[in-house]
């Protein structure tokens, strides 16, 4: 990072500071404590200044694996990412991670290099138009055009990022605009007039809510990551608890209420349980918190939540009514919705009935697996879930190692679950997990993947060894894309079209080439001796966990079904 005294010095002087300079002491000014960045031919004058920099800069292997590890380091901070990629591949290659925070709202600060102002448009080398293609999928961008804007892009793009709901913001930085000098200018203030997020709740619908509980017979609490992102766990907690309301989680939020708690129902959606499923069909007042109402939490529309009067919490108002037709909207930071809810100090339901209900739903339909002496990956799950004692910040990737590890690891405290949910990427979960462990160096840290998923960005192993992040890499093998496999099975008559892997590498002499430490777990012995060994070593580990090829994720709501018509949630 710039010398303070240095840069304080060319600032009395009126000395002339260049782009890259400005840049980087406007990241200063933000507390950025670490960059994940590839360099390239139009960002070398951000990264020749970088070379004299104090902050940590993680160079990836590919820049896809740098903006997935920003995203793991931004879910578990709450901070924003910072990334750098140069122009044209480098640019596009990010394009992944962009559409994958956009989605599930993290907050990610991106620059880009590009090519000289005077040859932008003339298909230079390695030119993109980075701006038109990142639009959809960034929440704003810029592309900087005077040296002297640098300080004010960089602190706006840091307010946008994370205020309101969180969101990727890119800056595309020309080459000569980095290299570029000019004179200190005068610090700016944040004038966004046309950007001005509503964070307190309309009184009247507070009121209108609070009304709706104390009426209510079968009430339910859905609540989404906006919980997380507003850090509103602990209001969440203490309004259901005054109000005796059962909660049920989004994927993403998991770890927003304690999965422990009484009135934890459990998780909603395509691959949810039975009990908060069966709560969002029979309930007469859904309360949103937080949550988009994506279709793999609703299922068919018209099936989900039928009887119910809704209300809605959310802090960006295009989500309301845009899926679900809202009765209650209340657009507003969750945590301060919730703290103006508990001071209202509603009359409580009558709705014990209802509780008992869900309770014996709990009982019923639990999640469950049988045991046939193969290797049963929810087995897996439970394992890791035991020795970590609940602990782990757990990363994953995509499919149904996903689901498994959502289904039977239970989640107690927020930002310990990193996944990619909107988007539904895979690859994410290896280079996402070195951003968490850079985010809490003392977790330990799951890093629960397919052996689909882990093999695009099989890559990223090198930085965990240059970095000596003791992430524990867990392969969950079934040989295959495990659920297009079992969409194939269920849906198209078992034709499995090149969803099965003839040739697979040997994962554990790949973890060697790296540097890592690696095993092979067959059975449930196995898994129990090297877990005991590897997973509280401050080492990274590969484990390659040969688990039941055919085992299947259920309970499971087919496409254009509702919650009522869910399968396989008994033996």
């Amino acid at each position: 990072m710039l010398q303070e005294t240095a840069f304080t010095k060319m600032k009395a002087e009126n000395e002339p500071i260049s782009g890259a300079e400005l840049m980087l002491e406007a990241l200063k000014k933000e507390q950025v404590e670490v960059i994940f960045g590839y360099p390239g031919g139009a960002v070398l004058p951000i990264y020749d200044k970088l070379y004299d920099s104090k902050i940590l800069h993680i160079l990836p292997r590919h820049e896809q694996g740098g903006i997935h590890a920003a995203e793991g380091y931004s879910r578990v901070t709450g901070k924003p990412g910072v990334v750098i990629a140069t122009s044209g591949p480098g640019a596009t290659n990010i394009i992944t991670g962009l559409a994958d925070a956009m989605m599930d709202s993290l907050p990610l600060v991106v620059f880009t290099g590009q090519v000289a102002t005077g040859v932008i448009g003339t298909d230079a080398f390695q030119e993109a138009d980075i701006l038109g293609i990142t639009t959809p999928i960034t929440k704003y961008n810029y592309q900087v055009r005077s040296i002297e804007d640098i300080p004010r892009i960089v602190k706006e793009a840091f307010y946008v990022a994370t205020s309101g709901r969180p969101g990727p913001v890119l800056i595309d930085i020309p080459k000569d605009i980095a290299a570029g000098t000019a004179n200190v200018p005068e610090e700016q203030e944040i004038d966004l007039p046309g950007y001005q997020p509503t964070v307190q709740p309309n009184y009247l619908q507070i009121r209108k809510l609070t009304e709706a509980v104390s009426r209510a017979k079968k009430p339910v609490i859905l609540a989404g990551a906006g919980i997380l992102f507003a850090e509103g766990y602990e209001e969440l907690k203490q309004y259901a608890e005054q109000q005796n309301l059962p909660v049920v989680h989004t994927l993403l939020g998991l770890g927003g209420f304690p999965a422990e708690h009484p009135l934890f129902a459990g998780l909603a959606g395509m691959h949810g349980c039975y009990t908060a499923n069966m709560a969002l069909y029979e309930c007469d007042l859904l309360i949103n918190i937080g949550a988009r109402f994506d279709d793999r939490l609703t299922g068919n529309l018209q099936h989900f939540a039928p009887n119910a009067t809704v209300a809605h919490i959310d802090i960006d108002p295009a989500e309301i009514g845009k899926n679900v037709q809202t009765h209650i909207p209340v657009v507003a930071d969750a945590k301060e919705a919730l703290k103006q809810l508990i001071a209202q100090e509603g009359k409580p339901p009558v709705h014990q009935e209802w509780l008992d209900t869900l309770n014996a739903w709990k009982k019923e339909y639990p999640y469950f697996y049988k045991e046939d002496g193969r290797l049963k990956p929810q087995k897996v799950m439970e394992m890791l879930y035991e020795k970590t004692k609940g602990e782990a910040i757990v990363v994953t990737d995509v499919g149904q190692h996903q689901m498994w590890a959502a289904q039977y690891y239970k989640f107690s405290k927020a930002n310990r679950w990193v996944t990619s949910g909107g988007l539904g990427t895979m690859g994410f979960g290896l280079p996402a997990s070195i951003g968490a462990q850079l985010a809490s160096p003392d977790s330990i840290v799951l890093s629960i993947s397919g052996d689909g998923g882990f093999q695009m960005c099989t890559q990223e192993l090198a930085v965990i060894r240059e970095q000596n992040l003791p992430v524990k890499i867990i392969i969950l093998n079934n040989s295959s894309l495990g659920m297009v496999r079992q969409w194939q099975e269920i849906f198209y008559e078992s034709r499995f079209s090149h969803s099965k892997f003839s040739g697979q590498p040997d994962f554990v002499k790949l973890a060697d080439a790296f540097g890592i430490k690696g095993y092979v777990i067959e059975d449930v012995a196995q898994a129990e001796t090297i877990f005991n060994e590897v997973l509280t070593n401050n080492e990274p580990v590969l484990l390659d966990i040969r688990i039941d090829p055919d085992e299947n994720v259920y309970p499971m709501i087919a496409p254009g079904k509702g919650h009522h018509e869910m399968v396989g949630v008994k033996p």
